[in-house]
């Protein structure tokens, strides 16, 4: 059995839809088929979110609309005058969103994220799963909420392993059904709240499928030929890296690099499967891929950057020094804002970390922080990872820009910078 992984811009259309069911044909294997939002779906759901939170119910109506109309449009071109099935499934889910979206919201924002978020999977993997049928590629769609159990931390849900794997070797029976289609990102409570994994989970549910039940492999199919040394939309010249150990791509996810969630490895690790990188314009190439690897790799310099950062510098008030216990307050109110810290720099009278600029909570973190300590903030900065460095490589890098923070170790430097340029 397999597991393949498709992303939103592998069916941002009906071309998208189709390119995947060509790509399936490819394969008489048993198949888990997990797939994302369509497109940019789940940034409009976030928007409606914010729309629907915030009372503001013409931008709600308008995000609705404009949702339906992309979604009825690809399944029109799909199935053209045989899709009153598909519609009909559509449709149904749309009330289910709209009847949501008619009750006043609670106040948890997290908790609505999650539940309305989610319907982009839901309608991706209905029409997508259609399809395959329409064509003769019978499949079984699966409401992943069913297997995939999580606590309710709302927009990060921790899995419960023990009770998934139980559902999913009850609902996941390859003798009556050789192809499933779920979704990726989404599961849920014990009490049946929906959840999701974190933004671009739906790798990680990848993994988890895998790990449950045992894959031969999990492939994930991007549109780029496979893991580069860096984002060809940033940097030109980029290279193709044909094989990475599980942990040169753990090191690369926890720094920043966007092909793979970074929860993805674990799970795979722990069963020694083998994760595909593939290109879905170019299925016949075979990418890249990570596996576990028992001798030295020559990597070529590879370039990770992480957009819209801010620095906080925190000092104590009464000129002393940065000790342990402040800097246990300190980590305590980022874990309870969910702050999500990239990089730490000390010294006698500083503690200066580099965090994602939050959603929500920025000012009311600073506004804590200002209780006990001098806090000064820069925002805008991009942090710069380069692993396998060379001295060249990081003066072309570097020069000419302000440098925020510097550090370096044998393998990896970093640059905590205000811009960084395309490079030729």
């Amino acid at each position: 059995m397999k597991v393949f992984k498709f992303g939103g811009a592998s069916v941002k259309d009906a071309e998208g839809v189709r390119n995947l069911a060509s790509i399936v044909q490819r394969y008489p294997d048993d198949l888990v088929i997990v797939v994302s939002a369509m497109g940019k779906t789940t940034n409009a759901l976030e928007l409606l979110t914010k729309n629907y939170f915030n009372g503001n119910a013409e931008g709600r109506l308008q995000n609705l609309i404009t949702l339906k109309d992309f979604h009825f449009g690809i399944v029109e071109k799909l199935f053209g005058e045989f899709s009153g099935d598909t519609n009909h499934e559509i449709t149904s889910a749309f009330k289910m969103l709209e009847k949501r979206l008619k009750h006043a919201p609670s106040l948890d924002y997290d908790f609505e994220y999650d539940q309305i978020v989610s319907f982009g999977e839901l309608l991706s993997t209905k029409i997508t799963s259609a399809y395959l049928n329409y064509i003769g590629i019978i499949n079984k769609w699966m409401d992943i909420r069913h297997c995939l159990r999580t606590d309710a931390t709302w927009r990060e849900g921790n899995i419960d392993w023990e009770l998934s794997s139980e559902l999913f070797q009850t609902q996941f029976n390859f003798a009556e059904n050789r192809v499933y289609v779920t979704q990726g990102f989404i599961g849920a409570t014990v009490t049946d709240q929906t959840t999701t994994l974190g933004r671009e989970g739906s790798d990680f549910t990848a993994a988890i499928i895998a790990n449950i039940l045992n894959s031969e492999s999990v492939t994930i199919w991007k549109d780029v030929p496979g893991i580069m040394n860096a984002d060809p939309n940033k940097f030109e010249a980029t290279q193709k890296l044909d094989m990475l150990s599980y942990r040169e791509a753990v090191e690369m996810t926890y720094y920043g690099a966007k092909v793979i969630h970074p929860k993805t490895m674990k799970p795979l690790v722990e069963k020694n499967i083998p994760l595909y990188v593939r290109s879905f314009m170019e299925p016949e190439e075979q990418g890249s891929v990570i596996c576990s690897i028992d001798h030295v790799m020559n990597y070529v310099p590879v370039f990770i950057v992480k957009e819209d950062l801010i620095l906080i510098t925190i000092s104590p008030l009464d000129f002393s020094f940065m000790a342990e216990e402040s800097m246990s307050e300190i980590y305590k109110l980022f874990a309870q804002y969910r702050m999500k810290v990239n990089l730490v720099q000390q010294s006698a009278m500083n503690f200066s970390v580099a965090i994602d600029r939050p959603e929500r909570g920025f000012d009311k973190i600073i506004a804590d922080l200002k209780k006990k300590f001098l806090v000064r903030y820069n925002e805008g900065l991009e942090l710069l990872t380069i692993r396998y460095y060379n001295e060249d490589v990081i003066q072309k890098m570097t020069k000419d820009r302000s440098v925020f923070v510097a550090q370096r170790t044998r393998t990896t430097a970093r640059f905590l910078i205000k811009s960084v340029e395309v490079l030729t």
